[in-house]
């Protein structure tokens, strides 16, 4: 079930109610927001909740277990493999099978291994890692592990955040799910202010600039170096608008129901160093990679050499995690690079930052390097005649990105561009109207989220 679906706003005011009614018997609360977590899910395919409910009860029976035993290494290692082996077989399996046998083709060598023509769960990436990360913590023994197994399944598939993040920790979500919750007014209006803003970012910003980025895409050959900028910018947008426009929308439905998320972006683009970007996006996974991996495998503290060893590393399979694609690797590589290119340079520019994410946001979107090289060296190769090009598609997709550039600009000191309670009640509401009648009006055709497919 998509947030912009009729279906969901339809979804969303009955379990509130149902919830809300419950508010005094939390365990009846949390069985009702379980059993709407996996409706919400089986939505798309009633077939993947198997797979939800393997690595919840996986995570589950592990954290029961490794405080009992000696061996609680060797529970883990079971969990995160079992989790992993999930994860891999549906998304990476053909990734790799395909390109053995490319790599072995030369040789005389022909691999005869079957395909498996799998489709990919939803969101079986995220609901993975926050898993994962339960498993973890109770390993590390910064958890204690749950024996509530109705408030650890709604955890691993609280729906606000099930099938795009943001990535939750047990830490955090998990105890306030097993605590009682009262309704709140301000925090139910607030909710919905950052549900609005959310509408906005993918329905007017995200979705607008797809229609031009799909035209531009499928003629770039044929381009003119401004229409390819053209492209590459609105992309830039369009990923932000429709990913951030997600973890708003997340977040403000959390909020509905007495629960607070961890922020997922914090205006990245504002960014003035690659450093500092990644700290702003997709806050979530970075911070699940520093903390289970970066940190881990020794951090900056060992070197220069094994820092920039694990900087790599990290970023390899950050770009792993987002798909079976090189572009995805090749996309990671670039961004490692960056970061370590920033710990020599040390400059700082907010243009220059955002130029270099949108160049590698080009290789994000590409269906192949062979597409994202053509279109980058296609651009570099006409830039002389920047001038003399035209905008042919997405003006006005251009506009409503200008728009939230100025608007988060105007509110980047506030948690969101819609925390407007310093002005007056006509002054809210008018902006609230208007951002209404902005989406039902200059909505642009409705797309997929794109980190459903992740």
């Amino acid at each position: 079930m998509s947030f912009i679906s009729v279906a969901f706003l339809v979804f969303l005011p009955l379990v509130f109610l149902l919830y809300w009614a419950l508010q005094r018997h939390l365990r009846c609360q949390n069985i009702a927001l379980l059993t709407a977590s996996y409706v919400f899910y089986a939505w798309w395919d009633w077939r993947f909740l198997f797979l939800i409910l393997i690595t919840s009860a996986s995570s589950f029976a592990s954290g029961l277990l490794m405080p009992k035993t000696i061996h609680k290494r060797w529970v883990l290692t079971a969990c995160v493999l079992l989790n992993l082996g999930i994860l891999g077989v549906f998304k990476y399996y053909g990734f790799f099978i395909d390109n053995l046998q490319a790599m072995l083709a030369p040789l005389g060598v022909a691999l005869d291994v079957p395909t498996l023509h799998l489709i990919l769960p939803v969101g079986i990436s995220f609901y993975t890692f926050q898993s994962l990360s339960y498993a973890i913590d109770v390993y590390r023994g910064t958890l204690t592990p749950t024996r509530h197994i109705v408030d650890f399944f709604a955890y691993i598939a609280f729906f606000p955040q099930l099938v795009a993040g943001p990535i939750e920790r047990a830490t955090n979500l998990l105890p306030q799910i097993s605590s009682p919750r009262t309704f709140r007014y301000d925090e139910a209006v607030e909710g919905l202010r950052r549900i609005l803003w959310g509408f906005f970012k993918k329905m007017v910003v995200a979705d607008n600039c797809a229609l031009a980025v799909n035209t531009i895409w499928a003629d770039y050959a044929g381009a003119d170096a401004m229409t390819l900028v053209a492209g590459m910018l609105l992309f830039t947008f369009q990923i932000y608008g429709d990913f951030s426009g997600y973890s708003d929308i997340a977040i403000g439905t959390a909020r509905l129901f007495g629960i607070r998320l961890m922020e997922n972006f914090r205006l990245p683009y504002f960014s003035a160093t690659m450093p500092e970007f990644w700290r702003r996006w997709h806050i979530s996974l970075m911070t699940w990679f520093r903390d289970y991996l970066y940190i881990p495998l020794g951090g900056s503290r060992e070197g220069t050499l094994r820092t920039i060893r694990n900087i790599l590393i990290v970023f390899l399979l950050s770009g792993l995690w987002h798909g079976a694609n090189w572009t995805f690797v090749v996309w990671g590589l670039y961004n490692a690079c960056l970061l370590l290119l920033w710990r020599v340079v040390r400059l700082r520019s907010i243009l220059l930052t955002f130029l270099l994410a949108a160049v590698g946001w080009v290789v994000f979107r590409s269906a192949s390097m062979t597409e994202a090289v053509d279109y980058l060296s296609t651009l570099v190769s006409q830039l002389s005649t920047l001038h003399q090009g035209s905008i042919a598609h997405g003006k006005q997709a251009l506009l409503w990105c200008l728009l939230l550039v100025v608007i988060e600009w105007l509110q980047r000191r506030k948690d969101h561009p819609l925390q407007l309670d310093a002005l007056p009640v006509w002054v809210r509401w008018t902006a609230y109207y208007a951002l209404i009648l902005l989406i039902v009006f200059a909505r642009g055709e409705e797309q997929t989220f794109i980190y459903f497919q992740f």
